[in-house]
């Protein structure tokens, strides 16, 4: 008789370490918090419409929440945070700026791929140039509107620019005669389609979703083994004071809701 409460007893305990370790296993393992909160995000110029309907979208779903929207080149962006502006989220239009706030500690976690995009060349509706492919670039003359050297477009033109001149009769000849041909260098890619919208330049080479946005210019389809993919990447900002809003938004915007809103603006889902 005296055995068995012990025996009842050391059964119980084994019920409460399980029931205890499993509600720990549930802690550890739950989502980001999504509860109501005022999320700041910078963001690459070329996601400024999508990340408009995005934020209706989001709003919506999480009724308390509220987005800023600051886009601008991924670069300007990236040293912002790192110079201590406020911002809880970082969506970049290339991995490489991202990844210098993780190496740097300013951010929480790791660099996380959500969308993806190709390139186009862009030329003003009328054409006055008459470019009629990829190869025109190297056309004597022709007014090219880039943007800067630390800019994500850039890296991925330099790589589209050596993919055309490899095709071409004279590689050497081809990608001088595109560099002596950059009439300016802008801050972002939406400097870019401003440009050439307004007519002052003949081409420039941007993301496939900005072209599609614009009824003002006229888009040159680069040929797919010369394009170039491009990987946009977010990072939570390691100085939010609202680290799981912030994740959460970015686990979100890689889920099929954030997807499908990136897709309806014609990006492409993360490599």
């Amino acid at each position: 008789m005296t055995a068995r409460p012990a025996i009842l007893g050391a059964v119980l305990a084994i019920v409460v370490a399980a029931c205890s370790s499993a509600g720990a296993a549930r802690t550890t393992s739950a989502p980001p918090s999504a509860a109501p909160a005022d999320l700041t995000i910078f963001a690459a110029a070329s996601l400024k419409d999508v990340l408009a309907e995005a934020e209706t979208t989001y709003e919506s779903a999480n009724p308390g929440t509220d987005l800023t929207i600051s886009t601008d080149s991924s670069s300007a962006l990236e040293t912002q945070v790192e110079q201590g502006a406020p911002a809880d989220v970082f969506l970049s239009a290339d991995t490489i700026n991202p990844q210098k706030l993780v190496d740097g500690g300013f951010a929480s976690g790791a660099a996380i791929p959500f969308a993806g995009n190709k390139l186009t060349v862009i030329v003003p509706t009328d054409n006055p140039a008459g470019i009629q492919s990829p190869a025109d670039l190297a056309k004597p003359g022709l007014r090219i509107i880039a943007a800067g050297d630390e800019v994500p477009i850039t890296r991925y033109t330099t790589q589209l620019v050596a993919n055309l001149a490899a095709e071409a009769e004279d590689p050497r000849s081809f990608a001088a005669a595109y560099v002596t041909n950059v009439a300016s260098k802008e801050d972002n890619v939406s400097a870019i389609v401003s440009k050439i919208e307004l007519g002052e330049g003949d081409a420039g080479i941007v993301y496939v979703t900005d072209a599609a946005a614009s009824d003002e210019v006229t888009p040159i389809e680069i040929p797919d083994p010369a394009n170039v993919p491009a990987t946009y990447a977010g990072v939570v900002v390691a100085a939010s004071p609202s680290q799981g809003a912030a994740a959460a938004l970015l686990d979100w915007l890689i889920g099929s809701d954030g997807q499908a809103v990136l897709s309806s603006f014609g990006f492409l889902p993360p490599p």
